[in-house]
This record gives C-alpha cells, structure tokens and sequence, in this order.
C-alpha cells in the first residue's frame, strides 16, 4: 500500500488490516512516497513520514514498512514500483496493489497505467459516499473486464484482477489532520498516539507543543 502518509493515520491503518485480515497476506507493505508525481510536495519531510509510518506499524508483525520509495531520488511512480516488487517474487506470486475509490478514479491518468494489472491486481477501497466512476470511463471498462466480487480470488492468479471493497467507513483525510493541527486542534484518536507524540515533539504540520501524557 503506497502514499505520502503525511500523516499515516487510522484510516489508512484500518484499510491495511482489512486487506491482511481476508487475505492473510504473509506481509503486507506500507510504502511512503518520496516524491509523488500527480500531487504538491509533501508537508512533512520523508523521514519524519517514514518513521511515522514505522511507528504505526511497529506492533503489528505482518505489515512491514518499505523503504525502496524512499530512496528514490526521483519521482515515485507505482509500475515502477510494482516492477521492483514483481522482481523480487515469483511470477506466480500475487500482488496486490491496494487504493482508494478517489484514487481508481483516475487510474487511467496514471504513467503507463495500462501495465499496472498485468504486474498485480488492484484492491480499491470503496468509502460510503465515494461513487463509482461514470459508465462511460476507462475506468468504468477495467471494471467490466476485470472485477471479482471474490476477494479470495486475488489469490488464484498473480495480477489481472479488481476488488473493490467496502471498508469501515472512516471519515478520515490527512490533509484535514494538517490544517486541524495548525489550529492547535490535536488528532487524537485519528492517528496513533504514537505518531501524534511524533508530531508533538518535532512540531510538524506547524502544531504547537503540548502535552501529551
């Protein structure tokens, strides 16, 4: 699972598990961004990200954060990391590449979006309220050629298909915790406490310090 994680919190944390849990990955990756290609520079600098999405993970032994990102001097595009991935396993491994409905929306903006499903498959995460994409879309077609209802049948193959799942809904947006945290308004229970005393002690996202016993 890729993204800027600036900050990681529990939306995203909650989305990995579900993944894990249904398909009892033996690990799943969280992956932060270095430099991401569609969107502004991030908020905070990519250590503080990686080690807060560290932190988050720390005690949950199958989720493993991966570091290959952001040693990228470059812009972070997912074939690319997904070709790493796919180096690194068996050709009859699956791969599951997980993201938002927001995100499947433009799936087919992305660089060299058309091999993405032919390196793994793609869970989409599918938040109430968020609608599917229009019937006339690129997107809309991937749907119609390659979606299962069977999450388990990700397992079957290793890439080609589409999941969409219906996560807990959480309310949850990081670029909402950036702006609430400038106000003086603290994330908790949002984000791991963990990572909040992260933030608290660096003073990250321009919050001001405060206790956090």
């Amino acid at each position: 699972m890729g993204g800027t994680f600036d900050p990681i919190h529990l939306g995203h944390l909650r989305l990995a598990w579900e993944a894990q849990s249904l398909l009892n990955f033996s690990c799943l990756e969280i992956m932060p961004c270095h430099l991401p290609p569609h969107r502004d520079t991030p908020a905070s600098h990519a250590d503080h990200r990686f080690e807060m999405a560290k932190l988050a993970c720390a005690d949950t032994p199958a989720f493993h954060v991966n570091d290959w990102e952001m040693k990228k001097p470059s812009a972070s595009y997912t074939v690319e990391t997904l070709e790493h991935l796919r180096s690194e396993h068996a050709a009859d491994t699956p791969i599951v590449f997980i993201m938002g409905m927001d995100a499947f929306h433009n799936f087919c903006q992305w660089h060299r979006w058309q091999d993405i499903l032919s390196l793994c498959h793609l869970w989409v995460a599918h938040r109430p309220g968020c609608a599917l994409p229009n019937s006339d879309s690129k997107e809309s077609g991937i749907l119609r050629n390659a979606q299962t209802t069977d999450a388990r049948a990700l397992l079957s193959d290793s890439n080609g298909k589409v999941h969409i799942h219906n996560t807990t809904a959480l309310d949850i947006s990081a670029t909402q915790l950036r702006h609430d945290m400038k106000l003086g308004i603290e994330p908790r229970f949002l984000i791991p406490d963990i990572v909040w005393k992260h933030i608290n002690y660096h003073q990250l996202y321009q919050c001001q310090q405060t206790s956090t016993d």
